[in-house]
């Protein structure tokens, strides 16, 4: 493989998914109640006492990269990557955002009515990165003769971009309870199996294409870390999760509902940490003082493109290193209100999420209107890499059975996939995105059914506690 593609590789690795879903957020299903923590999974007297997806698809992706948007464009919708049309020597930075959320499985089980405990498993397949690059290093992986009109003049910071991506399978058991009638709490545990990481930062950069009277000088400063240079190191077994690259990490919840209806939840979520193998790959580079130069004007240009991109990889050690996940803290306020038409309701909502490590986050404005088990969702959203969002979901629901299907950027979605199927760049404009996302859930088993109804139900009469009562009381005796 040609090392040129390993910064191919963090520049357009990211491109590929990015999910929040705010849409699912209070809605009981599957999803809220593992990305969630503390919320209820299961309905008394309506709901069965197992809940799956059955390996069914739950799953969500969505995009978005923001600069070069015409040159991105056409990689898209044509297949053909060129940088003929972009602006070199003027410090442009160009951005894209990435984190998807498959579940692969989950299960989850009504535990006892008393204290309303649910006990979950689930197998996830995680990706997040973000990377900042410039146009400059857009160009030079496109084609060094892009450089010719500018023979001679010197490019400060020209390649100081910042990006990583990582992949990994999460599994986690998760624990919800009421403490009390109002306020409840849950725990999400996860066992972390990375899969790949990359992570270039180029803090300091200089070039000069060179001219017929002077040669090419490049140089660069900064750090470079993966777990994988060459292609023929990964393979489908890379798929399979091993644990030689182990994490843990994981997720707190609270809830709240007021006697007046407001509701209110508050997550940390996802954080932590993973550890990747005694042979993954890390080079600190730096030839300022020593910089490349190149005097033959016949090198062929794709010998300068690897030669300058080989200044981040050439001389790197093996050594085992750590990496976090994107982890999260979200927070949510919402009221439902009933219309004068039977069987309908209107709930609004607002959800800050805000990464904890990396930049980024989310404000979203959510509006569910819901008639009877069907509800429609309108969500637009502000992403504070400057990005304005609008999406919908549609979902249908009964206490037993689940099915929803929705976008986190829907305009932009229709533009992509119709500029993509019609292979016409002049299709869309503005920022390249798209999102699309659905889920199955199906509850089996017995009736989980209110005490009054039953006298078989588990959590009865039989001296259960509290897990977060006896948990904090520790705690209050320590003081």
């Amino acid at each position: 493989m040609n090392r040129r593609y390993l910064v191919i590789c963090i520049v357009f690795f990211t491109i590929q998914s990015k999910a929040q879903q705010y849409g699912l957020f209070n809605t009981k299903t599957l999803f809220d109640g593992f990305e969630n923590p503390a919320q209820k999974t299961f309905v008394l007297d309506s709901s069965r006492k197992f809940a799956s997806n059955f390996f069914l698809p739950y799953l969500g992706f969505n995009a978005s990269s923001k600069g070069n948007e015409s040159t991105i464009r056409r990689l898209i919708n044509e297949g053909v990557y060129s940088a003929k049309d972009i602006t070199i020597g003027n410090n442009e930075v160009n951005h894209i955002f990435e984190s998807s959320n498959i579940y692969l499985f989950n299960f989850k089980i009504f535990k006892s009515y008393k204290f309303h405990k649910e006990i979950g498993l689930s197998w996830q397949l995680r990706t997040d990165g973000n990377v900042d690059y410039t146009n400059e290093t857009f160009a030079l992986l496109d084609n060094y003769n892009r450089f010719d009109a500018y023979k001679g003049q010197d490019f400060d910071d020209a390649f100081n971009n910042n990006g990583y991506a990582q992949s990994y399978h999460q599994f986690s058991v998760s624990y919800r309870e009421n403490y009390n009638k109002r306020l409840a709490f849950g725990v999400k545990l996860s066992l972390l199996s990375g899969i790949t990481y990359n992570k270039l930062q180029i803090d300091e950069s200089f070039f000069n294409p060179g001219s017929d009277t002077q040669p090419l000088v490049a140089a660069l400063k900064g750090t470079y870390r993966a777990n994988f240079l060459e292609t023929d190191e990964l393979s489908k077994k890379d798929l399979v999760p091993t644990f030689k690259n182990p994490g843990l990490a994981i997720s707190l919840g609270t809830s709240y509902t007021s006697k007046t209806g407001v509701f209110l939840m508050a997550n940390v979520k996802d954080l932590g940490i993973i550890r990747w193998t005694k042979n993954s790959y890390y080079n600190r580079f730096n030839n300022i003082n020593d910089p490349l130069i190149i005097m033959d004007p016949e090198t062929s240009p794709s010998s300068i493109e690897s030669r300058i991109t080989e200044i981040a990889t050439d001389g790197e050690t093996r050594e085992r290193f750590y990496s976090v996940t994107n982890a999260k803290a979200d927070f949510m306020i919402s009221k439902a209100f009933s219309i004068s038409v039977p069987y309908f309701t209107y709930t609004p909502a607002l959800i800050v999420s805000k990464n904890l490590f990396y930049k980024g986050g989310d404000a979203a404005f959510v509006n569910k209107f819901k008639y009877d088990q069907f509800s429609l969702t309108a969500i637009p959203s502000y992403n504070f890499n400057n990005l304005f969002l609008f999406g919908m979901q549609g979902m249908y629901q009964t206490p037993n059975f689940e099915v929803f299907l929705g976008s986190d950027d829907l305009f932009k979605t229709v533009s992509q996939a119709k500029g993509a199927i019609k292979q016409d760049i002049t299709i869309g404009k503005g920022y390249n995105g798209a999102s699309f996302y659905l889920g199955v859930g199906i509850k089996f088993g017995n009736t989980v059914e209110h005490p009054q109804n039953s006298s078989t139900m588990p959590g009865i009469n039989d001296g259960e506690s509290s897990f977060f009562k006896r948990l904090f009381s520790v705690f209050s005796k320590k003081r």
